[in-house]
């Protein structure tokens, strides 16, 4: 598993399963976050080798981010993905069997969309990194663009 977290907001970015991952799989998962998410100022990995490898390095110095390697052996330098490795592995994979790798797919997914919408993280206050956001219907004024009698019309702003 390739887990990418965003040390900031400590949301799970992506999980990416495979029964083997290359340089070129951490390359694919960071281009869809970039484009979604913008380009970060930097990226802290470890050394394995689909982190160090020169196409990768290439690709992040190209994108215009630069690399925070943590020191050979030393995990505390990197303890927002090694906690959150803690809870994937207490919290779910101690307790699953997966039969094939599609079913590790579809439920790692839906673990990691509860750990950012549902579970709550103590470094959070409590609450989760990207909660759901629910949309209640507009009422019914202001879908036909009617006001209600005792609303005021928008002060245009001061310059």
């Amino acid at each position: 598993m390739l887990n990418i977290v965003d040390e900031f907001s400590r949301e799970a970015l992506a999980i990416r399963v495979a029964r083997w991952l290359n340089s070129n799989d951490v390359i694919d998962v960071l281009s869809d976050l970039f484009i979604l998410r913008g380009v970060p100022t930097h990226i802290r990995s470890d050394n394995g080798p689909e982190f160090i490898a020169k196409a990768v390095q290439a690709w992040i110095t190209g994108v215009g981010a630069q690399t925070a390697y943590i020191t050979p052996g030393s995990p505390r330098e990197n303890g927002y993905i090694e906690s959150f490795n803690a809870r994937l592995r207490d919290e779910f994979l101690n307790g699953e069997i997966f039969y094939t790798l599609q079913e590790a797919k579809i439920l790692i997914e839906a673990w990691r969309r509860q750990y950012n919408t549902i579970r709550p993280h103590s470094s959070l206050g409590y609450r989760p990194p990207a909660p759901e956001v629910l949309m209640w219907p507009a009422p019914p004024a202001a879908l036909n663009g009617a006001l209600p009698a005792t609303s005021k019309p928008a002060q245009p702003p001061c310059n």
